[in-house]
């Protein structure tokens, strides 16, 4: 397996797709990192040699924030909206959904498992 920003990408993909395995590194950001280094795209990651994977981990080093340091980025980006106290700080606080999704029958992922109300039965007659 090749390594690309300390992560084992697999042999068995084409270059494009392979790349995806980095966090941070969708499919458009692996064409264009492809294209600047000269590699074809639906090239085996096994076929490539090691001066083309030496490109390409320069490339990501240089231009891309990856892996550990994008996570710790982005964790600081959403406890800097907490600490200031603005919209999305608070329902990130409250984990609930920040981009005005609705709440009142969905986004049962940011909430959790359903809290049942003890003793709500139907009134009988």
């Amino acid at each position: 397996m090749a390594r690309v920003a300390g992560v084992d990408i697999p042999n068995n993909k084409c270059t494009l797709i392979a790349l995806t395995y980095v966090y941070g590194i969708g499919v458009s950001s692996s064409r264009k990192i492809l294209e600047k280094s000269g590699i074809d795209q639906n090239r085996m990651v096994k076929d490539l040699s090691v001066d083309e994977l030496d490109r390409i981990r320069r490339i990501i080093d240089s231009e891309y924030q990856t892996e550990g340091a994008l996570r710790a980025n982005i964790r600081m980006n959403i406890k800097r909206l907490m600490d200031i106290g603005c919209f999305r700080g608070l329902r990130h606080r409250r984990g609930l959904p920040a981009n005005g999704q609705r709440t009142r029958t969905n986004a049962r992922t940011r909430k959790g498992p359903r809290k049942t109300i003890a003793n709500k039965k139907k009134a009988t007659k």
